[in-house]
């Protein structure tokens, strides 16, 4: 495999993960993530 074909198919990967990283922001799912970490979190240290 040829480096430019190894660099298109790491751009193509990597502009894949910005899209779905985008959509799930217009999704409104950066909200549920934080409060999902956020429990964790506090279950780890015994706070939760």
């Amino acid at each position: 495999m040829s480096l430019k074909m190894r660099n298109g198919i790491a751009l193509g990967l990597a502009g894949a993960g910005v899209l779905m990283l985008l959509l799930g922001a217009y999704r409104g799912e950066i909200e549920v993530v934080f409060r999902k970490a956020v429990i964790i979190c506090l279950e780890c240290i015994g706070l939760g």
